[in-house]
């Protein structure tokens, strides 16, 4: 049976437009991405084969070209625009960060670091500059590796901010271990950052760490 077998109000795109997006399981919003399904599968089908396979939305969303297109029902088209989708996502975002105080919307800066750092398969470290009223100006990658204090140089971190003429500073990197408890080193890092900018005048509002779909926030952990 295809979904357009399936009673009206069962219809994932239908239901969307009368209930609204929140009422779709992850299988029903995949599958009006989808389209179509395969021969003797419909298109929510092909959708829960994906979620198995990759093991949450967010797994799938952060998959290379090789990983999505290896499965039946999927290609290059699929892959193009699901990372046009995550990007208009991520930009999405990055706006609203940019129009409002950053401290107003902790989970839209989340779910932006998140999108921008969950799929790297190698450590970064990245900077959001921030305005007197605490919007974004610009996010930058500094350093990018094994980082410790020694990689990541608070002198270079102060000169970005001080390029940007920032006013304060979200700090973040990423584990791709996918375990986002700080370690001492990244504890002893955000204390020299946050000196170090101290002492220009340029606050350290949270420091993030980014581990697959989780995100941990050094200020909620009370170690800023």
């Amino acid at each position: 049976m295809t979904i357009a077998d399936w009673p009206v109000d069962d219809r994932p795109r239908e239901k969307l437009l009368t209930k609204g997006p929140a009422a779709l399981s992850d299988a029903e919003l995949l599958a009006i991405f989808l389209r179509i399904g395969v021969s003797g599968r419909s298109a929510v089908d092909l959708a829960r084969d994906l979620l198995i396979e990759f093991g949450s939305l967010s797994a799938l969303c952060a998959a290379g070209e090789q990983e999505f297109c290896r499965l039946p029902g999927v290609g290059r088209a699929k892959f193009a625009q699901l990372q046009a989708v995550v990007e208009m996502a991520r930009r999405a975002l990055r706006e609203k960060l940019s129009a409002g105080n950053a401290l107003n919307s902790p989970s839209a800066v989340r779910d932006y670091l998140r999108l921008k750092m969950q799929s790297l398969p190698h450590e970064v470290f990245v900077a959001m500059f921030l305005d007197a009223q605490n919007r974004v100006i610009e996010t930058e990658e500094l350093f990018r590796g094994t980082l410790t204090q020694t990689s990541v140089y608070p002198r270079e971190v102060v000169k970005r901010a001080l390029h940007y003429n920032a006013g304060a500073v979200i700090l973040a990197h990423n584990h791709p271990s996918g375990v986002a408890e700080p370690s001492h080193a990244d504890e002893t890092l955000t204390q020299a950052l946050k000196q170090a900018l101290a002492l220009v005048d340029i606050r350290v509002l949270d420091h993030f760490i980014v581990a697959g779909s989780g995100v941990l926030s050094f200020a909620e952990r009370g170690l800023l």
